[in-house]
């Protein structure tokens, strides 16, 4: 070999250890990149119910939209009872209060309706109504349970806060 191919060779081999060391740089750049956005997306709802919990402490205000009521109807008492307690024993909601014989009109199948009915007020955090609207689902007698939600606005501080200690992000 010349001095001048020799030369060549080296500067190939020195510009491509450069580029497989930026390569390989980039790469653990890219995976410690991912490796956090994951890291946020699954820590997401702790990181909320934090920033709530330090926004009502430093502000001594509620941020809206954070809970919310359903209105849940029943045909019975017993149903409504045996739904609310599996609700809490999945701690779902903090607090469900059952209102014992409604009277209810409505339209099914073109006919006017009046019947009774009993309605729970199920006190929730936002992020869990669709847990309960499934649970909700998967056990109800009807074919098309009523579960509607609301956004609690502003309410008690401490019991807003006493809500957050009874009901998981999970």
């Amino acid at each position: 070999m010349t001095f001048d191919t020799t030369h060549r060779m080296e500067c190939l081999f020195q510009r491509w250890h450069k580029d497989v060391f930026l390569c390989s740089s980039l790469r653990s750049v890219l995976s410690v990149t991912c490796l956090l956005l994951v890291l946020l997306m699954s820590l997401y709802p702790c990181l909320w119910s934090i920033g709530v919990r330090l926004h009502s402490v430093f502000t001594g205000n509620y941020l809206p939209g954070h809970y919310s009521v359903l209105i849940i109807n029943s045909p019975t008492e017993q149903t409504a009872k045996d739904i609310g307690r599996a609700i809490m024993e999945k701690r779902l909601a903090a607090s469900i209060n059952i209102l014992t014989r409604t009277s209810t009109m409505y339209i099914w199948k073109d006919e006017i309706r009046d019947t009774s009915e009993i309605l729970m007020l199920v006190k929730t955090k936002t992020s869990r109504i669709q847990h309960v609207l499934e649970y909700v689902r998967s056990v109800h007698p009807y074919a098309a349970p009523e579960v509607l939600s609301f956004l609690v606005e502003d309410g008690n501080l401490e019991y807003l806060n006493w809500m957050d200690e009874v009901i998981p992000e999970h």
